[in-house]
This record gives C-alpha cells, sequence and structure tokens, in this order.
C-alpha cells in the first residue's frame, strides 16, 4: 500500500517513527522504496552529491523535475518529497508556479526552506492541493546568510522563535515539518508543539521521523562527514542490507544515538 500523507499523521499519533532518504534516480528509488522506506526526498543536495557543487545553490527546477521524474519511475510506494530550489518561491505566484511543475513530474509534496515569511505561500500551496513541508534550523540555501552550516537553535530566544515558527506554518498549512541540525532537546519541544508529522536529521531520535542523505548512509561521504551520519553498509553485505538496516533503526529509534545529536 502506498504511504501518503494520511500514513505519516497516523504513524505520528501511534508513536511509530519513520524512515526517510534521499534517491536522484529511478535505480535507487526502487531499492529505496522495495526497502520499506517511508519517504523519499529528492533534496537540492543533488547540487553537492550528484553535481559537486559546494552548496545547493546552483540547482535548478529543471534538473528537480528532472529527477523527480525519475525517482517516480523507479519508486515502489513511497511518498515522494521534492526539494524547491534556491528562489524558486520568492513569490507566490513563482511558488505555485514551480511546485506545479514538480507535482507534474512526480512529487506527491514540496519542501520549502524558511521561516515565517513564507505563511502566505504555503496557504496558497495547501488551498490548490500542493501539500508542503516546511523545512527549518539549518536551511542549507541560506548558508551565505548564516555563514557557513552551524547548529541552530542553541540559545532559549531562538529555541522559543523556532517553536513559534513551527506552529505559524503549521496554521498557515505546512502537513510536515523538517528540522535539520537542531538540539535534541528543541527539536522534541517542536515535536510535542505541533501535530504535523516532523523528519529530523541531527535533531535527535524524539522527531517522528529520520531522514539521510542516501550516500552518506551508505558511506560515500567525501569530504567532511557530519555529526548526525551513521554508515549502514560498514555493517551490512550489500547495499539492500543497509537500507533494511536503516529502515530497523528508525523504527526501532536506535538511531540516531547519543553520537549523533547535538545540544543546546
Amino acid at each position: 500500500m502506498a504511504v501518503t500523507i494520511n500514513t505519516l499523521r497516523e504513524y505520528k499519533q501511534k508513536g511509530e517513527a519513520f524512515s526517510v532518504l534521499t534517491s536522484y534516480d529511478a535505480t535507487f528509488a526502487q531499492l529505496v522504496s522495495e526497502a520499506g522506506v517511508d519517504v523519499i526526498l529528492i533534496g537540492d543536495s543533488l547540487g553537492m552529491v550528484l553535481q559537486g557543487n559546494d552548496s545547493t545553490l546552483p540547482v535548478t527546477m529543471d534538473q528537480m523535475v528532472y529527477h523527480t521524474s525519475c525517482v517516480a519511475k523507479g519508486n515502489r510506494g513511497a511518498l515522494i518529497m521534492a526539494d524547491m530550489p534556491f528562489m524558486t518561491y520568492g513569490t507566490v505566484e513563482a511558488a505555485l508556479e514551480n511546485a506545479a511543475e514538480l507535482m507534474r513530474a512526480g512529487a506527491h509534496l514540496v519542501k520549502l526552506e524558511g521561516t515565517d515569511w513564507m505563511k502566505d505561500t504555503i496557504h496558497a500551496l495547501s488551498e490548490r492541493g500542493v501539500p508542503v513541508c516546511a523545512h527549518l534550523g539549518l536551511t542549507p540555501q541560506f548558508v551565505n546568510k548564516f555563514g557557513g552550516y552551524k547548529v541552530q537553535g542553541r540559545d532559549e530566544k531562538a529555541a522559543e522563535m523556532m517553536i513559534e515558527h513551527a506552529c505559524e506554518l503549521e496554521a498557515a498549512g505546512a502537513d510536515v515539518i523538517l528540522l535539520e541540525c537542531v538540539p535534541a532537546q528543541l527539536a522534541a519541544r517542536i515535536t510535542q508543539a505541533v501535530k504535523a508529522p516532523v523528519i529530523g536529521i541531527g535533531a535527535g531520535s524524539a522527531t517522528d521521523g529520520q531522514v539521510l542523505v542516501l550516500h552518506d548512509m551508505l558511506g560515500v561521504t567525501t569530504g567532511r562527514k557530519p555529526r548526525f551520519v551513521k554508515n549502514f553498509l560498514a555493517e551490512t553485505n550489500s547495499v539492500q542490507e543497509a537500507l533494511a538496516a536503516y529502515v530497523t533503526a528508525v523504527r526501532e529509534r536506535t538511531f540516531p544515538a547519543e553520537e549523533h545529536t547535538f545540544k543546546a
């Protein structure tokens, strides 16, 4: 049975953790979905892991549409979430047009990075039948504004603001919240504060779901390995076994462990 937004809501209500992985092509989409991963994210991380850029900023809409369509062809029942690239949702009109392109390519929901300024955009998308994931915390498209890839929400004022933004974006229509590189305690507070399913990456084990970049969880990370990454292939004998191990570890909440999380 295909995973839907309602499936993720049911997981949250039951307290069952769900798994998310990036994928950018049909072959891996099939392997990932057949392994039981609930959500496939076509991340603009492809700009770094596939294209070799030093950030996600150069990724274009045409590239995201292409990779989304590839993933949709290989998918076997996972929910497909696609990133909207840098400055493709700077206005409500642009967001509507570009989200439509991703949905036509096979996405089931789109992901946007930002805070309360996205409320009108999320409301407009939701009204028109486009499910939205709101990405808070370390938002890679803002890397130049942040001055690097840094943990967000470590002081109480910033933490309270992030909780407020999560609630506001949910009220605007966000179906899912994604938290990246925030202290585990803050992620737990946000997960409790909203009814929407919350996905974490570097956000502790209390979130409703976990996401990793496929290349990272297979141990083929180039450059510096992020704290929140675990190489699942190192403990298994094949890609398929590594994917299954990841799904199990997320479901049983043995991943992420203490060494993969951040503190305030």
